[in-house]
């Protein structure tokens, strides 16, 4: 059928793609390449299986749950958890395996299905592409004895709520907060840790109703957040995703704080706290070139890989370090999870604001957004992007302008015949000229 794992599990629109058929089957076949590479130690596996709200998630819990139980693997169903609580309590339960059932920042109408390791890791590429091999195939079902248990564990997410909790340098008693919940996964775990915390919490869209998650809301609307801070005379704000692993937020004045932003804050309070291993941070070849020069400038070491949050991870567990993240409000603080976590990134910069007695805003202004433009090139021969001499010298030449005021990047889509041109500039204009010229380029030399 081939591939249907991307770069975060399978997904699609729900009972159309991502059906109950194919969660049964995915749910057998990585019960079973886990246990054949010796993930379940010989022992009668278990399994933690977590979802958001949205509506889909309903029946495709009941899927995965069957699939797991039907390939002898007990499982403990946590029901509306983060992603990022999926994985602490895939660990903190001593589970083989965990499922997360979430299509993240997506609409409604899709979903998609995650697997994790024990400990709450990610699999990796090769593990993911075993199990699709195996969809389908013929197996000797167990009987009797044989079949899994299931049970419920909505206790363990009060372990998770105290994880959260336990994460913060000190109370947060003094400030207001706002939540966006985006009604999802993390409505009641969101608002119980700031309450927890002692901040005064006003929440909003914590309300789900299984169609309404991620609907004008959370880290990809931000207009209601920047309203209610304001009109709250709130110090922050804080909008995760469908599944809380990732958050922006908005300072006092209503003013968005992005990724690369919340990185920076969070790098340099890691550094003075002497948390910060080897005084680097991860991110990725999407950060603003603002961020690098102000990390660069507070002596941290900035390293970049490919776009994605599995590729900062990756490299954060190769070289060890502590901190790595995305633009997109992805932030991975190693030293109290396996995944980026929404709620912990929003805890640790409320933390910031308290500790420092310093407004996100002026906290946010250790580094300076360099404008951005990105322009999407479609119906081209993509592979040809960087091999292309005549579209190598221009990008050449556009670099030897900007200088390091700028900076240019060609990124192949990994679905579309589409090339993305970035560019970055010291102001709009120029960045907008650039990329404009390039993306012509782009057009004329890798014609299809």
């Amino acid at each position: 059928m081939g591939r249907i794992f991307g770069t975060d599990g399978v997904r699609g629109l729900a009972n159309r793609d991502l059906t109950a058929e194919l969660a049964v089957d995915l749910a057998v076949a990585a019960a079973h390449i886990l246990g054949e590479v010796g993930a379940f130690a010989d022992q009668r596996p278990t399994a933690v299986v977590a979802r958001d709200p949205r509506a889909s998630g309903e029946f495709l819990e009941a899927a995965v749950v069957a699939g797991l139980a039907s390939a002898g693997v007990d499982v403990h169903r946590l029901g509306v958890v983060p992603t990022p609580g999926a994985a602490f309590l895939t660990s903190y339960l001593q589970a083989d395996m965990g499922v997360m059932i979430s299509a993240s920042h997506n609409p409604m109408p899709d979903n998609g299905i995650k697997f994790l390791a024990r400990g709450g890791l990610k699999l990796d590429d090769d593990l993911e592409l075993q199990i699709e091999q195996r969809l389908e195939e013929p197996w000797d079902r167990p009987t009797g004895s044989g079949v899994g248990r299931i049970g419920d564990s909505r206790a363990g997410v009060a372990a998770y709520v105290k994880h959260l909790v336990g994460s913060a340098p000190g109370p947060l008693d003094g400030l207001t907060i706002v939540l966006d919940c985006a009604n999802g996964a993390a409505y009641e775990v969101g608002p119980q840790v700031f309450e927890q915390l002692g901040a005064t919490v006003i929440s909003i869209h914590a309300e789900p109703d299984g169609l309404n998650i991620n609907l004008d809301c959370g880290s990809t609307h931000l207009d209601d957040l920047q309203k209610a801070v304001i009109r709250h005379g709130a110090d922050a704000g804080f909008a995760f995703d469908g599944d809380a692993d990732r958050c922006l937020a908005v300072d006092h004045a209503g003013a968005v704080v992005d990724g690369d932003q919340i990185l920076a804050i969070l790098g340099i309070a890691a550094r003075d706290a002497g948390r910060l291993r080897d005084d680097t941070v991860v991110a990725t070849v999407m950060s603003n070139l603002g961020f690098v020069q102000a990390l660069q400038a507070a002596g941290i070491t900035v390293i970049q890989t490919a776009v994605g949050d599995r590729y900062v991870l990756e490299a954060m567990r190769s070289g060890g370090f502590s901190l790595g993240g995305e633009q997109s409000g992805h932030v991975i603080m190693a030293d109290y999870a396996t995944t980026g976590d929404g709620v912990l990134t929003a805890v640790h910069l409320a933390s910031r604001i308290r500790e420092t007695g310093t407004s996100l805003e002026e906290l946010a202004s250790v580094m300076t957004r360099l404008p951005q433009v990105l322009i999407n090139v479609p119906d081209v021969d993509k592979a040809r992007a960087d091999s292309d001499p005549v579209l190598q010298g221009e990008v050449a030449i556009a670099a030897a302008r900007l200088g390091s005021s700028g900076r240019v990047l060609l990124r192949q889509s990994g679905t579309e015949p589409l090339v993305r041109v970035m560019v970055e500039a010291a102001t709009h204009d120029e960045a907008s000229e650039v990329a404009e010229r390039l993306a012509g380029v782009v057009r004329s030399t890798l014609a299809l």
